[in-house]
Formats: C-alpha cells, sequence, structure tokens
C-alpha cells in the first residue's frame, strides 16, 4: 500500500509530495522546498518515519517545482526523472528566481527521460506516466490505478486548472488534455494537485468551471 504526505513549502505554496511504501521506500515528486527550515522539516519527517528516497522526480520544471531538486540530489544522492521537453524550463528556471527574488541554486546532474506511458517503480508499485501538457510544455500526471491516485502537478486543481500565460503553455491543448486523458479515469481517482487542496476526478466533472462543455 502506498501512503502519501504533503509538505507545502516556499512562497508560491507548493505542494511538494512524499510517497512511500510499507517496506519504507519513498518517491520524491516536486521538492519545493526554498529556506533551510524546509528541509529540515522534510529530512526529519523521512528520518522519523525511517524512510529511504529512491525516486526523484518532476512533474514539470516551473521554479517552484525544481526548488530542491539540488539539495535533495545532494542529500540523497538521487538523480533526477523528468520529460525531455521540461529541460528547457529546468534550465531557465534560475533566472525566473531572480525575476521573482527567489535566487536558487539549480540541479545539473543527469536527468533520466520519462515519456507518455512509461512506468516508473517504487518496487512492485508501478506509476503510470500521462502527458498533459498545456501548463508547461510537457507536463507530466503520476497515476497509480490500484489505489486510484493521480499527482497531477499544476495541470488541474480543485475547481480550476493551471494558467497558461506562461512560457510554452496552451490553454487549448491543456483542456483538450484534461478532458481525453484525466477525465477518462475512474471518478473516485483522488487528484493531488501541485498546489491547493486534494479533489477528485468526478468533482472536477462536475463543478470544475473551466471543464464544462
Amino acid at each position: 500500500m502506498l501512503h502519501i504526505k504533503v509538505f507545502t513549502f516556499n512562497p508560491i505554496q507548493e505542494n511538494t509530495y512524499l510517497i512511500y511504501n510499507d517496506a519504507l521506500n519513498a518517491v520524491i515528486v516536486d521538492p519545493g522546498f526554498y529556506f533551510s527550515s524546509e528541509q529540515q522539516v522534510f529530512s526529519d519527517f523521512i528520518q522519523k518515519k525511517q524512510l529511504t528516497p529512491t525516486l526523484l522526480i518532476n512533474t514539470h520544471c516551473h521554479l517552484d517545482h525544481v526548488f530542491g531538486n539540488k539539495w535533495v540530489h545532494d542529500y540523497y544522492q538521487l538523480e533526477l526523472w523528468a520529460h525531455k521537453d521540461e529541460i528547457p524550463m529546468l534550465e531557465l528556471a534560475p533566472a525566473s528566481g531572480q525575476q521573482w527574488g527567489l535566487p536558487f541554486d539549480n540541479y545539473t546532474g543527469n536527468i533520466h527521460l520519462l515519456q507518455e506511458g512509461d512506468k516508473i517503480c517504487l518496487d512492485e508499485d508501478e506509476f503510470e506516466i500521462v502527458e498533459v501538457p498545456g501548463h508547461s510544455p510537457a507536463s507530466i500526471c503520476l497515476h497509480y490505478a490500484p489505489q486510484k491516485i493521480l499527482i497531477s502537478g499544476d495541470a488541474l486543481f480543485r475547481e480550476s486548472i493551471g494558467r497558461t500565460d506562461l512560457p510554452g503553455g496552451n490553454h487549448h491543448l491543456l483542456i483538450k488534455n484534461i478532458k481525453e486523458k484525466l477525465f477518462a479515469l475512474p471518478g473516485d481517482t483522488v487528484v493531488y494537485p501541485g498546489h491547493g487542496p486534494a479533489t477528485t476526478i468526478g468533482h472536477e466533472i462536475r463543478f470544475n468551471p473551466f471543464l464544462q462543455s
């Protein structure tokens, strides 16, 4: 069984996810910790639970989702997994940080590439990669069918969607991908977004004002 711990970090209030199994191995998704105090909160939880982080994944590479990549690499010796078309976003992130008054040290190590339909494993548990571009050039979601879990990044929020006015954004494409791919999932699939509270696919089909026909 998988367990999900969410931390809300940095001035942009991004959700960092730690997904772990009963064997106490863990996946880190979108490490958004910016301050050393946030790094401490994160590492303290891992130590308290006696977890072993084994994977580092970015759903997309806007700055608030990648602040902690380098620290995770240095502290836990993990290399990054991301979509190849998000690499330019990752490379631009420090400049965005300067513009927002949030300078940071970027991850520059090896990147393992993910694409639509790939399976990424935490021991025997498989996450399927779903491409949902539109908020950024190649946003991905992580779908774990056995427990009906979707880590949606900034594609889909509770009664909202990711903004599409940033570089590489495409409003029509985002709407199309959500409706065709995410809304095809079971209605009781729990959606864990990059910002804000969790929701379900069924709730968003019924109530999301951006996605009504």
